[in-house]
């Protein structure tokens, strides 16, 4: 049967991706973004011109922030689940700009978790990302180790968000799901991300910046594995562990309705052999600017994905050569270079 989703973040990179899958398997969207300008306007509206052209899709323009606004549409509406992917983004930009992370990742998500509960909501899905796990150095990452030293303030409100959420799975019996994204990339990408960044910079000529002097290792995760694991976990909903113990208590399930994924590729790629597939997808070799490590960044990323699969049947496979030769094959068409 289909499903009326909320789908938060609409306008935004994995936002647009999931709403184009659930329209496509003949599910309806209300698609919901404030479409800000943290980088192109132009950009989302472009994003959200293929989605209006489904007779499935509406859009809300709303900031999560706004209290009376979140309680009028939840009011209003009946909503199946709830995919929340919205969120103030970017490791490097909540050092400078603090206070917007906590407006829409905290009072943001605490509007979410209050519609959910009082339109009963039969299942919540969010996106928490793998920058939760901080100074940990026990890879791959794995959904049952502590996450409680975060290294910026964007972390630490995803790591609120799960914490958050498990309070009202455990007072409402809400079912609730959150997933810790790795990397996601892909075409329709966002302009603040190294993918666009290099292919921006190669494409032009002009140097593009290496952090960590090429030696950051990433666990890439293309776009469409992601929206198959947020729709995997929306299809079948959070429930309690029995085996769950409250002596040796397991951060990634609880005697509540509640669970914790990653969604990674497991497949983790040395920053310079993804820029050899940007390289070789342009058909042109990078200038490079090697720096040191920016403030935030962690030097490796693995995700454990087993948890997904378990629960899922879905394990990320995107080959990340391919995954860049697609996003590059989109740059080239949009902006028409």
């Amino acid at each position: 049967m289909s499903k009326r989703i909320l789908v938060t973040g609409a306008a935004g990179f994995i936002g647009s991706h999931a709403s184009q899958r659930l329209l496509a398997r003949g599910d309806t969207v209300v698609g919901l973004d404030n479409l800000n300008d943290y980088y192109s306007v132009q950009l989302k509206e472009d994003r959200l011109a293929r989605l209006r052209q489904h007779k499935g899709f509406e859009f809300v323009k709303l900031d999560l922030a706004d209290r009376a606004g979140m309680e009028v549409l939840f009011q209003r509406e009946k909503f199946d689940a709830v995919i929340h992917l919205a969120a103030q983004a970017g490791v490097r930009y909540s050092i400078t700009n603090p206070h917007v992370y906590v407006d829409s990742n905290v009072t943001g998500f605490l509007h979410i978790l209050e519609g959910c509960r009082h339109s009963k909501v039969g299942h919540l899905v969010f996106a928490s990302t793998s920058s939760v796990y901080g100074a940990n150095e026990l890879q791959p990452f794995s959904e049952h180790h502590g996450v409680d030293h975060p290294m910026t303030l964007y972390a630490a409100t995803k790591k609120a968000n799960e914490l958050m959420a498990h309070s009202y799975a455990h007072l409402y019996g809400m079912a609730v799901t959150g997933l810790r994204f790795f990397t996601v990339y892909g075409p329709w990408g966002r302009p603040d991300m190294a993918l666009f960044l290099f292919t921006k910079g190669i494409l032009e000529g002009t140097p593009i910046n290496v952090f960590n002097h090429g030696k950051m290792i990433r666990d890439f995760t293309y776009v469409e594995d992601i929206v198959s694991g947020v729709i995997g976990a929306m299809d079948r909903p959070a429930q309690p562990n029995p085996d769950w113990n409250a002596l040796k208590p397991d951060p990634a399930t609880s005697y509540a309705n509640y669970r914790i994924f990653n969604i990674g590729n497991n497949q983790p790629v040395q920053l310079m052999e993804f820029i050899e597939a940007i390289e070789e997808a342009v058909g042109k070799k990078a200038i490079k600017n090697f720096l040191p490590m920016q403030d935030g960044d962690v030097p490796s990323t693995c995700a454990d994905v087993s948890e997904l699969e378990s629960w899922t049947g879905f394990r990320p496979n995107t080959p990340v050569q391919t995954g860049v030769r697609n996003f590059v094959d989109w740059y080239r068409a949009y902006y028409k270079v």
